[in-house]
């Protein structure tokens, strides 16, 4: 059994986060959990009805979405977000600030 036979993503869950199949835990969950310095051993007790088959395939779904994230170094992007854009009046033009 591979880890992506134990990671499932369904949009009825979590909002369609990946989860451990047949659960409702949340692979970024567990991941959180072992950032924060929880154990495997800790997880497998507080969540036992998890596997450390389980466990070790959040961490594999975890890194092939790291492995497939596209970082671009070196360019500023610019913030093209409705806070960064100066007001407008009704008729669509720019109001004076200050």
């Amino acid at each position: 059994m591979t880890w992506q036979d134990r990671i499932t993503v369904d949009p009825q869950f979590l909002v369609g986060k990946p989860i451990v199949k047949g659960t409702r835990i949340a692979v970024e969950f567990v991941v959180d959990l072992l950032a924060r310095g929880w154990s495997a051993e800790q997880i497998l007790e507080e969540y036992n009805h998890l596997t450390r088959e389980d466990v070790q395939a959040c961490l594999a779904d975890a890194s092939d979405t790291l492995k497939s994230e596209r970082v671009s170094v070196g360019r500023a992007v610019p913030d093209t977000s409705v806070a960064s854009q100066p007001p407008t009046n009704p008729s669509g033009t720019a109001r004076p600030t200050g």
